[in-house]
């Protein structure tokens, strides 16, 4: 599954050339999961939330030396769900949610920004949840 192998892959080369015990700079990793990999996707998405329990597990697990966090995602206005057939999902979906709004990608990448940033600088092994309350 593209969704686990890729990221294993991935993190795999990383700990390869980042910690400083291997003659790495450091750094960090901040990997992209789902809401779902904490409640299910019951009736829908089910492999896919199982994939990305998977990321959720290699997010806590990886300790080489470097940052490793998670910024899980809930219902973000993109393309995804079109290409999953779906187009008008978080549409339909929004008012399930404590916020009754779907996410924007903005959202997402100011999450992402800070996990990468010094200011995260002691932050590991943690999940920014970015996914309207749900």
């Amino acid at each position: 599954m593209t969704n686990v192998t890729g990221y294993f892959l991935c993190c795999k080369r990383a700990v390869i050339r980042m910690p400083t015990k291997y003659g790495g700079q450091g750094g960090a990793i901040v990997n992209v999961s789902s809401s779902t990999s904490r409640i299910g996707a019951a009736g829908e998405y089910i492999d896919y939330a199982a994939s990305k329990g998977a990321i959720d597990t290699l997010t806590l697990g990886l300790d080489e030396g470097i940052r490793v966090n998670c910024v899980r995602l809930g219902f973000i206005y993109t393309g995804m769900h079109a290409s999953g057939g779906e187009p008008n999902r978080v549409a339909r979906l929004k008012d399930t949610l404590p916020m009754k709004r779907g996410g924007q990608p903005e959202e997402v990448a100011s999450a992402i920004s800070w996990l990468i940033s010094n200011e995260s600088s002691y932050t590991t092994g943690s999940f920014i949840e970015v996914s309207g309350g749900r």
